[in-house]
């Protein structure tokens, strides 16, 4: 199963029954065959993927550099989380609530996701194209935002806030392994998220035409439960991505691929905060 994330769904970066690798061993040292990693023996690219003719050192040959680190990741999710906030101010602060500023926020995100896009099909991370998505969604947030302020004071600090709750959440359940990133977990939580999808995209088509709400998933009781699992599928989205940033650290991935560990989550923490601005906005009286 590749993975919901389009840009873990490259090379090195597929969650074949929920694992990825990238090389034949990892880079710590271990037992024979599994490197020390528990998941290596069951892991179906191990030994098999793109990186091990092209990263992979002989078992006697030194560690070889230019591989992913935490360090990398971090810094590069920094950058790009950073310039979605530049973006996001930039835009709270010179437009004002309009028609003509909606329209702006909505080509701004119709660019942010060709560039998404774009960047999902290369085989190759591209910082400008990532970087560049980074700034139009930025600016589709904060006009978005700006929106969901006037009509609910103060609703955007709480969505980020809720947010970073989320954020920091699945990252201690990861780390303490409350959650473990298995098959069967995955394709679970793939089918609920691929069905939440097409549900979306029906009410969106409805409100288009009928005008209103659509489905009414978005208003009431029924939007609040979508919400929640709008919020949690979020969650999930983070969990996978924790796991191939985890493997890709594991086992070789070429430092250019943090580019993409940073757009993967990214995406997910955008994703949650969309998902908390509609519920916080329901909660707080959406009708």
């Amino acid at each position: 199963m590749r993975s919901s994330n389009p840009v873990f769904s490259r090379r090195g970066f597929s969650r074949g029954e929920g694992y990825a690798g990238f090389g034949g061993q990892p880079q710590t040292q271990g037992s024979p065959g599994t490197g020390g990693n528990p998941y290596a023996g069951t892991n179906p690219y191990a030994g098999g993927n793109a990186y091990d003719t092209a990263y992979q050192a002989p078992p006697s040959a030194p560690a070889q550099t230019g591989r992913m680190t935490m360090d990398d990741v971090v810094m590069r999710t920094a950058m790009t989380l950073g310039t979605v906030v530049l973006g996001a101010l930039v835009a709270w602060f010179a437009l004002p609530v309009s028609e003509k500023s909606y329209g702006l926020g909505i080509g701004a995100m119709l660019v942010a996701l060709v560039l998404g896009l774009i960047q999902s099909f290369k085989r190759e991370a591209s910082p400008a194209l990532i970087l560049g998505y980074a700034v139009f969604e930025g600016v589709f947030l904060g006009v978005w935002s700006k929106i969901f302020n006037f009509m609910w004071p103060g609703i955007p600090l709480q969505a980020v806030l809720g947010t970073m709750a989320v954020f920091v959440g699945m990252l201690v359940a990861y780390r303490t392994r409350l959650i473990r990133v298995t098959a069967r977990y995955t394709r679970i939580g793939m089918a609920i998220a691929i069905g939440f999808v097409i549900l979306t995209f029906v009410n969106v088509i409805a409100a288009m035409i009928g005008g209103g709400d659509g489905l009414g998933l978005r208003s009431g009781a029924l939007g609040v439960v979508v919400g929640i699992i709008g919020v949690a599928l979020g969650a999930f989205f983070l969990s996978l991505d924790f796991k191939q940033i985890e493997d890709g650290i594991q086992y070789g991935a070429p430092r250019k691929e943090s580019w993409l560990a940073a757009f993967g989550l990214t995406l997910s923490l955008v994703w949650i905060y969309l998902e908390m601005l509609r519920l916080i906005s329901i909660l707080r009286g959406d009708d």
